[in-house]
């Protein structure tokens, strides 16, 4: 490796590329050309002395020296966005991309009003250019390991070493049916014959998980709310859904509770930051304001 230092363009360059999985995926975000990225990519590789990816008909991938080089290249833009944070923070100001993760389906949790939580960050820090996605569990907390995302909330059942976890709120979940299925119109069903049921798993539930919540097997996962909403209406399944989530559908007699004294269970929401990071200007500034949103005085 020869001892020049890349240029911050090519490394931002190589992040967008792995972020989209290849050249073409990455055009829109980076504004360029295939041609352009290739040779850009080039030029780091010539740069660097090595093969970064692979890249033709058999797809994109990262070689091994790339998948190190991409480590260290997320590590390096991650503390250098933080040192422009620090900067700005040091004049009056704060600037940067704050970039939150979530899960899907919040925007009805009267618990975790996240819009108003934003549209007032969003006054206080006009300067800050705000990157929202809508993730799984794992997805938000490695989001977060690897300094893609700077906060998520979630529910994490499983929770990830190097990162800290801030409590928020408990979010009622309860099992339903639709009208559509045949225990719609039933009463004082036994508990035994809904665990015959046919019911939708979630794919980040482990088996013990899944037995924890009553069952021993499901017959669909899904990976969002949305998703599960999906399947309990289509009357095929029944399934877990948050009580914000599924109450219009309850309103409209669409959707009932079913045995709610055995089967129902409350997901800790929490806000999660990678350790070490809490005093960024952005980070803290963003969990300021969600502490007054959801501890008015």
């Amino acid at each position: 490796m020869t001892s020049a230092l890349p240029d911050l363009k090519l490394l931002r360059i190589f992040a967008c590329v792995v972020r989209n999985q290849g050249f073409a995926a990455a055009q829109q975000e980076l504004n360029l050309s295939t041609s352009a990225i290739s040779t850009y990519m080039s030029q780091l590789e010539a740069l660097l002395g090595i093969v970064l990816c692979h890249r033709g008909r058999g797809g994109f991938s990262l070689t091994s020296k790339g998948e190190l080089f991409h480590q260290e290249t997320l590590r390096l833009l991650a503390e250098l966005e933080g040192f422009e944070r620090y900067s700005a923070a040091l004049k009056g100001e704060l600037r940067g991309t704050l970039n939150l993760g979530v899960l899907d389906s919040t925007v009805s949790d009267p618990a975790l009003p996240l819009a108003e939580v934003i549209g007032a960050y969003s006054e206080e820090h006009p300067a800050v250019h705000l990157h929202l996605a809508v993730l799984s569990p794992a997805e938000l907390q490695l989001g977060v390991l690897e300094n893609r995302l700077d906060l998520a909330i979630g529910a994490f059942s499983v929770r990830t070493n190097g990162l800290v976890y801030q409590a928020l709120h408990r979010e009622q979940h309860w099992l339903y049916c639709s009208d559509r299925h045949p225990l719609y119109d039933q009463r004082r069903i036994p508990a035994e014959v809904i665990t015959q049921q046919r019911m939708v798993g979630r794919g980040y539930w482990s088996q013990a998980e899944l037995a924890r919540h009553g069952f021993k097997h499901s017959a669909a996962t899904v990976e969002s709310m949305e998703a599960q909403l999906i399947l309990v209406l289509s009357g095929a399944y029944i399934g877990y859904l948050p009580e914000h989530h599924a109450q219009q559908w309850v309103d409209q007699k669409r959707l009932k509770v079913l045995l709610p004294t055995t089967f129902g269970y409350q997901a800790p929401f929490t806000l999660a930051l990678r350790r070490g990071r809490s005093r960024e200007p952005l980070i803290q500034s963003f969990r300021d304001r969600l502490k007054a949103q959801l501890n008015p005085s």
